[in-house]
Order: structure tokens, then C-alpha cells, then sequence
């Protein structure tokens, strides 16, 4: 089926458990045959009337096993979209391969277990819910009385029971998000591809969308997701690889990508004197007083006894002591934006 048509080209599952999930991922026998293997991608393109070349992707490679939540992250242009579509099979890689299950992503064996929905659903506008579902049962082989007793289940699932009757064209940007999660779900498939899921939706919507990957990964599917909203992906994520100019620079499991030390501490102190704080320089990086409330900001955390000695010897009061630890977004930043280690 044609990128045009995509949004109905496959149909899916999806998946997550942010407590369980890093488990099941060591406890999976690493012999097991990938869900998903992507080789040495490189794709380039010819565009324009002087087939000007423009180089998408340089060599990305990683792995997803059974059961992970794998998040697919990087800056607008990275070539998350492309990685995606040659995963897909609505793209051919110029060098490198993708393998579903051990198999050529063309393989159509391999291709019916994977569910798919696009950053941007292309949806009918004038079909209502029902029809649109029973429209994506219908290409994907669904007897009649499946696809309408799958149709109302999905439809109730991503929330739409209200909007039952109304065309699709109508429906607001976060509405065309869940109708496409909902024909990425009907078929039930053992993996499913994500981009952007949760563009469009509002904290609620995000909140019932990443419950529903929940339950998905509790029912041991696979998914693989791009997101620009990090919170999420930091919530779902098992493994992530940060994509730039079409490279992977970071890739892994994300509690081990993720430094784990302190990287500063804040303290938070009443009736403190300036001066004692500018005494323990190169100590205290920052200092901020706000409604008599001074803040003061460790390197680490092995000059924080040493601060508190001063501050309590000062008169001062500690209010509450925060160790800052490393995130995912501050991880992006510093592999996709800023090029650091």
C-alpha cells in the first residue's frame, strides 16, 4: 500500500509497564531471535528538477526484543520518520537492511504481526468510526462479526464513544490521534510502530494513552515509538537510541544511559547570610534568594555536609535538600543538540 494510505496499511497492538518493564527486558534470553533488527541503514534521496541529493540516513543501527518498549528519539530532521518507514517496507533502504522476526521486512508473514499509525493520520472525512474501523478489518481480513465487535471495543478504548456518530472530519487533532492509535489496535498485533502517539492530545488524553500502552505491554506486545514529549518516553521507555543527522549517537538501555549520580543539589535555607555562601566558592555554582527563601546549588553531592556545617552555623534554617539527577532530557540535549558525551 502507497505512504498515501498508510494509516490503514497495517493494523496493531502497543505496550508498557515503566516498573516491570527494564525486568522482563534483562530476563528475555538474549539468543532469542529480535523482534526488530535495523543493520547499517542508509537511505538518500533525489529531490528536486536537478535530483538534488539529500542524505536522510547514515548508518542507524539497533535492536528491539520481545516484550520492550523501544522509543526512537531525536530533533525534527533526524531521520526517526525515515528509519520508521524503511521498517515498515514503504521505503527501500539504499544500503542496510530491516528484519521483522528474523525476516526481510517485506516478508508478509512478518509484515501482518506489525501495526502501524503514522504521525499524521490519513483518515476518511466523511466516514464515521465504525465505518473507518470496519474499513481497516476489511484489509486486513477481518470476518464481518469480528470487525464490528473490534471496532466498538477500540473505539471505546482510545475514548470515542461520544463521537460514535460523527464523521471523522470533524473531529478535532487529538480525536484523529486516537481513531488512528484505534485502527493501529484492531488487528492485534504482536508489535506495534508509533509516531508522534501522543502529538495533539491534552494531558488527560496523554494520561489515558500511555495507561493504554500500559496494558498493551502487560499483555506482552512490543512496541516502538517516536515522541518529542520526553516526559513520556522517560515514563514508558525500556531502551532508546537518539538519532542526529541520520547517526545514532546514544543507544541502550535508558537506566544505563542515564547517569545515576548526583549531579547537583539544591538547599534551600531561611535567614541565610549571603556571605557565608560566597565563602564557600568553588563549592556553591549558583545562588538565588526569592522571599527570604536563599537557594544554594551544590556540585555533586559530597560538598553538601560542608554547606549545611556553614549554613547551620550561620543561624540559617534548612528547609529541604533536592539532589538533581540526570534525565532523559537532559540526556537528548546534551547527545542531540549540544554533541556531548
Amino acid at each position: 500500500m502507497s505512504v498515501e494510505t498508510e494509516s490503514v496499511s497495517v493494523s496493531g497492538a502497543t505496550q508498557h509497564d515503566a516498573g516491570a518493564s527494564s525486568e522482563a527486558a534483562d530476563a528475555a534470553p538474549q539468543s532469542e531471535t529480535p523482534v526488530l533488527e535495523v543493520r547499517d541503514l542508509h537511505k538518500t534521496f533525489h529531490v528536486g528538477f536537478f535530483r538534488k541529493k539529500v542524505v536522510a540516513l547514515r548508518g542507524v543501527s539497533f535492536t528491539v526484543r520481545k516484550g520492550e518498549v523501544f522509543g526512537l528519539l531525536g530533533p525534527n530532521g533526524a531521520g526517526k520518520t525515515t528509519t520508521l518507514k524503511t521498517v515498515l517496507g514503504l521505503i527501500f533502504p539504499s544500503k542496510g537492511e530491516a528484519r521483522l522476526f528474523g525476516k526481510p521486512v517485506t516478508d508478509p508473514s512478518a509484515r501482518a504481526r506489525l501495526g502501524y499509525m503514522p504521525e499524521n493520520p490519513y483518515v476518511y472525512e466523511y466516514l464515521k468510526p465504525l465505518e473507518f474501523l470496519d474499513l481497516c478489518g476489511r484489509l486486513i481480513g477481518m470476518r464481518s462479526g469480528e470487525r464490528d465487535k473490534k471496532s466498538r471495543e477500540m473505539i471505546e478504548r482510545v475514548g470515542l464513544t461520544h463521537a460514535i456518530d460523527r464523521p471523522i472530519g470533524k473531529f478535532s487533532k487529538g480525536m484523529t490521534q486516537r481513531i488512528g492509535l484505534a485502527q493501529a489496535l484492531l488487528g492485534d498485533p504482536d508489535v506495534l510502530v508509533l509516531d508522534e502517539p501522543m502529538s495533539g492530545l491534552d494531558p488527560f488524553g496523554r494520561k489515558e494513552v500511555r495507561d493504554l500502552l500500559v496494558e498493551e505491554r502487560a499483555r506482552g506486545k512490543t512496541l516502538v515509538l517516536t515522541s518529542h514529549i520526553l516526559a513520556d518516553v522517560e515514563l514508558l521507555c525500556d531502551h532508546v537510541a537518539i538519532v542526529q543527522r541520520g547517526t545514532v549517537v546514544a543507544s541502550g538501555p535508558l537506566s544505563s544511559l542515564l547517569r545515576s549520580e548526583v549531579r547537583r543539589v539544591e538547599i534551600e535555607l531561611d535567614g541565610a547570610d549571603a556571605g557565608f555562601c560566597e565563602a564557600l566558592r568553588p563549592r556553591v555554582l549558583e545562588v538565588r534568594t526569592a522571599k527570604n527563601v536563599t537557594t544554594v546549588v551544590v556540585e555533586g553531592d559530597e560538598g553538601v555536609p560542608e554547606v549545611l556545617r556553614a549554613a547551620l552555623d550561620a543561624g540559617a534554617r534548612v528547609l529541604s535538600v533536592t539532589p538533581h539527577r540526570d534525565t532523559l532530557e537532559e540526556l537528548f540535549l546534551r547527545k542531540a543538540v549540544r554533541g556531548g558525551d
